[in-house]
């Protein structure tokens, strides 16, 4: 992310109607957000009102967008998130406190410079803090709709680990919605498609997560169109 940074798509609007992925991958990393947060690339601010229950110390919430960061000001003003919560515009070069939890939320593909990135967000963290990520999975399954809302990359769990610097540890690491993998796919060898319809997003949440839901556990995590990964700073 640079000081020009402009967001491109819409699926941030798209995806707030995948309400069952967000409950999904929100039980999944919740219990770890604590103490003092920052979400990086907040966006129009869906994950914040996810995730911040208001037991957090603090929530920052940091945005390069400017018409994003401008909405989500507003937002803040009419009181609209937990009273813990607070803006900042540009990106983590322009931080210098500490955190207990940093969390990137369908960003971390969007950095060019991801390994620069997250050794800055290892200086940011408290001894024993942890940076929550969560990113669409597998370079294979890279599409025209990923390179429409700017993804550099897609993950696997030893391209994670490659960024992981030397005062970080990978605690958790797993793929996550088996089913939509197949989707993802079938988008990538057939339809090729540069958007999905709301139609298709909505058989998606309500149809396919369910069904990962379970063959996640059948299958041990062993694939997903997702990964979540968790990492923890030596004390």
């Amino acid at each position: 992310m640079t000081e020009s940074f402009k967001y491109q798509g819409d699926e941030l609007e798209l995806f707030q109607h995948a309400k069952n992925w967000k409950k999904y991958f929100s039980r999944q990393i919740k219990p770890f957000i604590k103490g003092n947060v920052l979400e990086v690339g907040a966006g129009i601010g869906a994950t914040t009102l996810l995730l911040n229950d208001g037991t957090a110390s603090k929530w920052l919430m940091l945005e390069p967008d400017e018409q994003m960061s401008n909405s989500l000001k507003k937002k803040i003003e009419g009181k609209e998130f937990p009273i813990n919560t607070q803006l900042q515009a540009g990106t983590i070069d322009h931080l210098t406190e500490t955190f207990d939890t940093i969390i990137y939320i369908d960003v971390l593909e969007h950095i060019e410079a991801d390994a620069a990135e997250m050794n800055k967000a290892a200086t940011l963290l408290n001894p024993g803090g942890r940076i929550i990520v969560l990113s669409p999975a597998f370079q294979f399954l890279y599409n025209p709709f990923d390179k429409a809302i700017g993804h550099y990359r897609r993950y696997n769990k030893r391209m994670l680990k490659k960024i992981t610097g030397p005062a970080l540890q990978i605690v958790s690491n797993r793929y996550y919605d088996s089913a939509g993998y197949f989707a993802a796919l079938l988008n990538k060898v057939l339809l090729r498609q540069k958007y999905p319809t709301i139609k298709q997003v909505l058989f998606w949440d309500r149809w396919l997560v369910p069904v990962s839901k379970i063959a996640d556990k059948l299958s041990f995590h062993s694939f997903g169109k997702a990964i979540i990964a968790t990492w923890k700073k030596s004390v």
